[in-house]
């Protein structure tokens, strides 16, 4: 399944964040402090260690959740592309904050002194865009393997069963709590869905000095060559071109609506398939470069 363009363009908070948490898990794995940054009753409760409740948002125990994580964090990026990098800004904070209060009231009413009752990480994050990955994003291609029907989303889903199950009850409990917080913020409480951050978060994200690895390039501009050859040369590449393709292709209603579950006006959707020949990525990029200007 497609996520819009490739890298992280226009997705400046969700690089950022996966950078961090990937560090975070780095610095940790290599100090051999990885799988103690999981949080239990004593750390909160009886020990105060409030940079341990920091950082278990953060930081994943181990390389197979980091793996599996980081990809899902990655593809949710098309949810910062719909709703704009300060709304989705709120919903990490919103998310994050919603599931880490959840976890500690399960800590408070389990009272179980077993060290590392929860597993570190952002799953709170992770969990919670499951909500609008479920409602939001349609399934574009269907298929069947050994009799069994699968679709697009199906991959997202598994590695996000995979992560689920990663640590058994470790990890489930603070999933739950994810979707909980999802579900809140699709509820709108509080007209959470409204809020957004200041226009300089996004810029201030854009404009780290974090490594440049899966950014887009922009599409190059377009230019009229015509007054910069010579007749001849014209007249060869006239010889060397094919025949032009009619004037528009009608977009099919399945690339229509993938647009518009990433934020897209319908109209201009259409128009950008027609642009692109109804190709998504690329009627992406033209309604995300129409955006930026």
């Amino acid at each position: 399944m497609n996520g819009g363009p490739s890298g992280f363009h226009n997705a400046p908070v969700t690089k950022a964040f996966v950078i961090t948490s990937a560090l975070f898990t780095v610095f940790f794995g290599i100090q051999g402090r990885s799988s103690k940054l999981g949080l239990s009753y004593q750390d909160i409760f009886e020990k105060f260690r409030i940079w341990k409740l920091i950082m278990s948002t953060f930081a994943f125990s181990s390389t197979p959740e980091l793996m599996f994580g980081l990809y899902l964090l990655y593809y949710f990026r098309v949810f910062e592309r719909q709703i704009g990098s300060n709304k989705y800004s709120v919903f990490i904070l919103f998310s994050g904050t919603v599931s880490l209060l959840l976890e500690v009231i399960l800590l408070s009413l389990l009272k179980d002194t077993t060290a590392n009752l929860l597993t570190s990480g952002p799953y709170g994050l992770i969990f919670a865009s499951f909500i609008p990955f479920y409602l939001d994003i349609p399934v574009s291609t269907k298929f069947r393997v050994f009799g069994v029907n699968f679709s697009d989303k199906s991959f997202i889903y598994l590695a996000g069963v995979q992560l689920l199950l990663s640590s058994w009850k470790r990890s489930i409990f603070p999933g739950i709590c994810g979707i909980i917080a999802g579900s809140l913020y699709r509820l709108n409480i509080l007209g959470i869905r409204k809020a957004k951050f200041p226009e300089f978060v996004a810029s201030f994200f854009s404009r780290l000095s974090f490594p440049s690895f899966g950014n887009s390039p922009p599409p190059a501009p377009s230019r009229n060559i015509v007054g910069t050859i010579s007749p001849n040369t014209g007249r060869r590449a006239e010889r060397s071109q094919p025949a032009p393709m009619a004037s528009s292709v009608e977009p099919s209603e399945e690339a229509i609506a993938t647009l518009v579950s990433m934020g897209f006006d319908r109209n201009a959707a259409r128009q950008a398939l027609v642009h692109a020949r109804n190709d998504v990525n690329a009627a992406t990029n033209i309604l995300l470069e129409a955006q930026s200007h």
